[in-house]
């Protein structure tokens, strides 16, 4: 009987130290405005996916990200043009282009600055044969859309083995109404 009083009391001793340390959630005043003081860092960029991966040398990453998109042109236009040069066998000579009619030089000038461009009075799309770069839809094939204006020449004939993910499709249909991904499972 001893024992059971003694966990009895044990209980109690935790459950009131427990009660004790308790935050009373109604005293806590939570602001519906944003507050951005403090210091932030920018960390990465993501502006085109894959762009950042493939075209910046590994020991630049940090540099590039770090970099505001205005200057990333000119400091990193050079390097996405030497390892575009370098990848892909669609760039033999200077005047070699891809399916946007744009030269390497042309191409990775666009490219180093990483941002996602988003047109507000046309169609948003990556690339649709018409449209290029005007923003991006969720079924846009963005991985593939790269691949062809690095791998696939003038027309998208040149190196057919590089130049597709061979990934068609989600693997669910996006929703109709927001926040139009489809679950994860």
């Amino acid at each position: 009987m001893k024992i059971n009083n003694i966990k009895l009391y044990a209980i109690a001793i935790l459950v009131s130290v427990t009660a004790l340390n308790c935050n009373n959630d109604d005293d806590i005043n939570i602001s519906t405005e944003p507050n951005f003081s403090g210091t932030y860092t920018q960390e990465d960029q993501m502006g085109r996916p894959a762009v950042n991966t493939v075209f910046v040398s590994s020991g630049m990453k940090d540099a590039f990200n770090t970099t505001i998109p205005s200057e990333q042109g000119a400091a990193f236009q050079t390097m996405f043009q030497n390892n575009l040069e370098g990848l892909s066998p669609a760039y033999n000579t200077p005047t070699d282009a891809n399916a946007l009619t744009l030269t390497s030089a042309q191409f990775t000038g666009l490219l180093a600055t990483d941002v996602l461009n988003v047109s507000l009075d046309g169609t948003t799309t990556f690339y649709d044969g018409t449209n290029v770069l005007t923003g991006r839809a969720l079924a846009d094939d963005v991985i593939t859309v790269e691949l062809l204006l690095i791998f696939g020449g003038e027309d998208f004939s040149e190196n057919p083995g590089l130049s597709n993910d061979n990934v068609n499709a989600n693997d669910k249909a996006f929703l109709s109404s927001f926040p139009y991904l489809a679950s994860p499972w």
